[in-house]
């Protein structure tokens, strides 16, 4: 029998739960393009972005996901033949790196592995001993959505201030922004890219890149930009439509509003703080169940764990099993192991990730996580006992009576 009717749950790390609030916003007849309400409303995105961002420096939007906001990133700032260095700690950066060597870029990669985080004193070496300035610009990944890991991205900046480099630091936040801290001015980064699916909880189809001076005078002084992807047009319209290189993304943008307004009215700290405790919580449930059990968080300093998303190990194919039962049982949809395959495990079928991004609370939450706990018990998996007890504990810790 299954128990799955309801409300289905998507507890992956992206697309996020859409509050019903962005829905409704959303569900109305498409606006006038030209003139009036949508053009004023627009404008009024840009200074609330820049605030999720902590930056007075520049916001442009793009029709886009997250890959598009990467190639944006790398067409504004680096030309073919230029050298770029990727800090590998899972999937994302090393794509970004892809992306980069797909339009010309010299790719240089520094693989930390799946399970840890940038080394920033190698990375300080690394630059110190580039006199020449070869290494244009830097890329990291805030949070990697595969692996689960969260970089220091204010240790990174120090370490490159330190060897003296002039590189840009371009960042990922697609998975992070409005989930983990994160301070763009006050953290040295020039370039940041991000997307309104998770921690902005609208569809996906729109993008973001955040620059600051430094990277805007970069632009300037390259010989080519693509016309889409050139950020110039878009900072200060003349038109209405060069915010867009066209026609606008109306239904995503009233979402967008709405989901802005959501974030403004419970401010970043408290969501920040949110994503703390609602992490703890799901931590301490793994952490028990893993008492008695092959269960493993793929990141096993807390420090490092990202706020938004939990990658975890749990033998083949039993991490597969446990998202069928979830899925089809309960109606919890859980993330696939993301580019987590091994030689005895190539499909990944031993991993699985939570998502706990965005528009989720507590009873969200445990009710993911008691699902989980309903399956590893009807499939028999081998676990530790209280693991719901330990996450109940985990918010009531940080919940004033």
């Amino acid at each position: 029998m299954s128990l799955s009717q309801g409300r289905q749950y998507l507890a992956i790390p992206g697309p996020s739960v859409m509050p019903d609030r962005v829905l409704q916003a959303m569900h109305q007849p498409c606006p006038n393009i030209y003139e009036g309400g949508l053009i004023e409303m627009t404008h009024s995105l840009i200074p609330d972005l820049k605030y999720v961002a902590g930056t007075v420096g520049h916001a442009v939007i793009y029709i886009a996901n997250g890959h598009g906001a990467w190639e944006a990133a790398v067409s504004n700032v680096l030309a073919a033949g230029d050298t770029v260095l990727v800090l590998a700690t899972g999937r994302f950066c090393v794509g970004w790196g892809e992306m980069a060597s797909s339009l010309g870029v010299n790719v240089e990669t520094m693989d930390f592995g799946g399970q840890d985080a940038i080394d920033v004193n190698r990375v300080q070496d690394h630059l110190r001993a580039d006199t020449s300035g070869r290494i244009k610009a830097v890329m990291a990944v805030h949070v990697d959505t595969s692996t689960s890991v969260r970089n220091n991205i204010s240790a990174l900046r120090e370490a490159m201030d330190a060897s003296g480099h002039g590189a840009l630091l371009m960042v990922d936040c697609i998975a992070s922004l409005g989930c983990d801290e994160f301070r763009m001015d006050d953290w040295g980064v020039d370039i940041m890219v991000s997307a309104c699916q998770k921690g902005l909880m609208t569809p996906p189809g729109i993008a973001f890149v955040f620059f600051s001076e430094k990277a805007a005078e970069t632009r300037n002084n390259m010989e080519r930009v693509s016309a889409y992807w050139d950020w110039n047009p878009r900072v200060e319209p003349e038109l209405y439509y060069q915010y867009f290189c066209g026609t606008a993304p109306t239904q995503h943008l009233l979402g967008l509003r709405e989901a802005l307004d959501m974030i403004r009215e419970e401010k970043l700290p408290h969501i920040w703080q949110r994503h703390e405790t609602l992490a703890n919580a799901v931590w301490a449930a793994c952490s028990a169940w893993g008492q008695g059990g092959p269960l493993l968080m793929n990141i096993s300093d807390p420090a490092l764990r990202s706020r938004a998303v939990t990658a975890l190990a749990i033998g083949a194919p039993d991490g597969k099993r446990l998202r069928r039962w979830t899925e089809y049982q309960a109606g919890v949809t859980l993330g696939i192991g993301l580019n987590m395959g091994t030689p005895e495990d190539p499909k990944a079928d031993g991993f699985f990730r939570i998502g706990h991004m965005g528009h989720v609370n507590a009873q969200m939450i445990m009710g993911t996580l008691g699902s989980i706990q309903a399956g590893l018990i009807a499939l028999g998996i081998p676990h530790g006992a209280g693991g719901l007890d330990a996450a109940a504990q985990a918010l009531a810790s940080q919940v004033p009576s």
